[in-house]
């Protein structure tokens, strides 16, 4: 199956002048959600729909928490996630103070799997 895009005209933020450059961008194919997931994970084993949802709910719940505590969250094939921060710059260490950081962001890192399955996508334009 493709993943169906759409062209986008964008301006060159460097030359606002200059004529419009068309991009391809990805359409969205619906979506699925943790409920769906859990049915899904339930016809493909021996739990039931409300026990795979209440583990997904669970990881979700853990991830967060271990975010919040600055570890680097590894779920396997999938890929890993970790908190990464932004701060002003200071002229000594000990300038620095945790009143400098200026923004947090989350990070993820696609795992093996994930990458393979992105140098191997195909794409169709969409109309």
């Amino acid at each position: 199956m493709s993943i169906k895009f759409k062209t986008q005209p964008r301006k060159n933020p460097q030359d606002m002048a200059a004529p419009d450059k068309f991009y391809a961008a990805a359409i969205g194919n619906g979506e699925t959600d943790m409920e769906s997931l859990a049915e899904m994970i339930a016809y493909q084993s021996t739990l039931t729909d409300t026990d795979c949802y209440a583990v997904l709910r669970s990881l979700e719940h853990n991830i967060f928490n271990e975010l919040k505590q600055g570890r680097i969250v590894k779920l396997g094939s999938l890929g890993n996630f970790q908190v990464s921060i932004s701060s002003d710059g200071k002229a000594t260490p000990e300038e620095l103070t945790a009143a400098d950081v200026t923004k947090s962001r989350i990070l993820f890192r696609p795992g093996k799997k994930l990458r393979h399955l992105l140098a191997n996508l195909t794409f169709q334009k969409a109309g």
